[in-house]
């Protein structure tokens, strides 16, 4: 199959496109490697993908004509959408960053894929949009009082891609992401920040007073997910137990999570376990724009793909930390 990543040096759509080319699809991926983070580990993810069979890049941000003709240019039979400009806090420092990426870039791919049609447009959200949701959040919860502006633009893209469904037709998943973590993963996560603290004898803050929760999930289980999502595009007036599908498009939004939330204190724990150096805590306050606790409701995941291997924090953390190490040592 050709499919089309966007995002492809990111986290997310670095793993998904190397697992894609392992199971012998042809993989376009489109991504500007902008510097919101060090490009230099943007740049090695590629690397690996470019030493694949099956995979070719184009270089160019979503806003650029030409770039998204070169994407399109081999007709992908699927487009996954994982190119955004991420991260709740620093929204408030750069908010137009968010608006031009998540909002101008997700429009321009949206009327890309309007004149050259795919069997399936699969887009990432985020768990964010449930705001301070107090209990496990199903995809048919209220998602109107979103706590960032990184929030409110992943739920913008939920509803352009809802409404470019409904007039054109295009089979579309929005994939609300819960607190994704694993090896390459983004420095401005808190894994990377603790891990680099904790190993260099530094304090760590620790915002909530450690009181925080976060379904977190392994990058693999996710892109496992993601993988067996590719197949199932939705199919108005066709929908399964417990589905989000939309009355008026082939359109739907899906949990992608493990379904057990864990205490950031435990996290933590883990940390100071694989790293074998307790850490120095400065407890502080809630962060402006970060909610208390994310917590998925699984069963439409469960019911579509199966069940996802679920990777304990404790494992998932420790093959985060065993990479590190590694690529630190490079």
């Amino acid at each position: 199959m050709r499919i089309l990543v966007t995002g492809s040096a990111g986290f997310i759509g670095f793993h998904l496109a190397r697992r894609l080319l392992g199971e012998g699809h042809e993989v376009v991926g489109l991504d500007a490697l902008t510097p919101y983070y060090d490009v230099r580990l943007k740049q090695q993810r590629q690397a690996l993908l470019e030493a694949m069979p099956g995979f070719r890049a184009v270089s160019g941000r979503l806003e650029d004509a030409g770039a998204l003709a070169a994407a399109f240019a081999d007709a992908p039979e699927v487009v996954v959408h994982l190119a955004a400009q991420a991260g709740v806090r620093y929204s408030i420092e750069a908010p137009f960053s968010y608006t031009e990426s998540n909002i101008t870039g997700t429009l321009a791919l949206l009327e890309a894929v309007r004149s050259r049609p795919v069997k399936h447009l699969l887009a990432a959200s985020s768990s964010s949009v449930y705001g301070m949701a107090r209990q496990a959040s199903r995809e048919t919860d209220g998602t109107d009082h979103p706590v960032s502006l990184y929030a409110a633009t992943k739920k913008a893209t939920e509803a352009m891609t809802h409404s470019y469904a409904h007039l054109f037709g295009i089979p579309t998943t929005c994939l609300r992401f819960f607190t994704v973590y694993g090896p390459w993963g983004r420095p401005d996560m808190a894994l990377f920040r603790f891990t680099e603290a904790i190993a260099g004898g530094r304090p760590i803050d620790v915002y909530g007073e450690g009181r925080m929760r976060r379904d977190f999930t392994f990058v693999e289980d996710t892109v496992t997910a993601v993988t067996r999502l590719i197949g199932k595009a939705p199919v108005q007036g066709q929908p399964v137990a417990g589905d989000s599908l939309s009355p008026v498009a082939p359109w739907r939004v899906i949990n992608i999570a493990g379904g057990r939330p864990v205490e950031l204190m435990r996290f933590i724990s883990a940390i100071e376990a694989a790293i074998g150096r307790a850490a120095q805590k400065n407890m502080l306050p809630m962060q402006a724009g970060d909610v208390t606790d994310t917590a998925a409701e699984v069963a439409l995941l469960r019911t579509l793909v199966g069940d996802v291997p679920e990777t304990s924090v404790e494992d998932g953390v420790r093959a985060f930390i065993e990479w590190w190490r590694g690529w630190r040592g490079a």
